[in-house]
C-alpha cells in the first residue's frame, strides 16, 4: 500500500495485521484502557462522593455539563491521535521515541512559533497547574488520592482531568448539601 508520510514522501508499507486492526494503534487503545482504570480507581477510592443521592436527582446540570465537555475533549484528542498515529508511525515505530511516538508528537507541538505557544501554555496547566490545584484542593477537600487526576490526564486530556476534577467537588458539594439538616424557623 502506498501511504503518504510526513506530508512528502510516499512510502510503500502495508500497516494492517491479520486483525485489520493497525499494531500502531495498540498504543492508542493501551492509552485508553489506562485512562479508564485510573477513573474506576479515582471512583472506587472515594466511595463517599461517588454514592448515590438518596433523594433528588442522582447527577446535577453542572455535572452534566463537565462531563460532556471532558468526553468531548477526550474524543477530540483520541481523533488527532489517531490521525497523528495514521500519519506519522511506521511499522517499526514504538510509542516512546521515533516515528509516530511521544517524543515525536511532543517536538511537533513546538514546530513553529503558534504551536509553540500553545504548547508551553498547555505543558505548564497540564504539568504543573493541574497537580498543584488537584492535591492541594483535593486533600483539602478530603477527597483521597487526588494525584490520579493527573494521573487521568496523562490518558485521556488536560480537560477531561479538570472537568473530572470539577464534577467530582461539584457532587461532593451536593452530597455535603444534603447531610445537612434543615431545622424550621421559629
Amino acid at each position: 500500500m502506498c501511504v503518504k508520510y510526513r506530508n512528502s514522501a510516499y512510502v510503500n508499507i502495508d500497516k494492517t495485521s491479520s486483525s485489520g486492526e493497525t499494531p500502531e494503534m495498540v498504543s492508542l487503545v493501551v492509552h485508553a484502557l489506562l485512562g479508564v482504570v485510573v477513573l474506576v480507581l479515582i471512583v472506587k477510592l472515594n466511595p463517599m462522593i461517588f454514592a448515590r443521592f438518596q433523594t433528588g436527582s442522582h447527577v446535577s446540570t453542572l455535572e452534566v455539563v463537565y462531563y460532556v465537555v471532558g468526553v468531548a475533549s477526550i474524543a477530540l484528542g483520541y481523533y488527532f491521535n489517531y490521525q497523528f498515529v495514521q500519519e506519522y508511525s511506521t511499522p517499526s515505530s514504538n510509542p516512546i521515541w521515533g516515528p509516530g511516538s511521544w517524543q515525536e508528537f511532543i517536538a511537533l507541538g513546538y514546530v513553529n512559533p503558534a504551536a509553540g505557544s500553545a504548547s508551553q501554555d498547555y505543558t505548564i496547566i497540564n504539568v504543573i497547574l493541574l497537580p498543584l490545584f488537584t492535591i492541594i484542593d483535593g486533600r483539602r477537600r478530603g477527597i483521597r488520592h487526588p494525584w490520579l487526576f493527573f494521573v487521568s490526564s496523562l490518558f485521556t486530556s488536560c480537560a477531561f482531568a479538570y472537568a473530572f476534577y470539577f464534577a467530582t467537588i461539584e457532587r461532593q458539594r451536593r452530597h455535603q448539601l444534603s447531610d445537612v439538616e434543615v431545622t424550621p424557623r421559629v
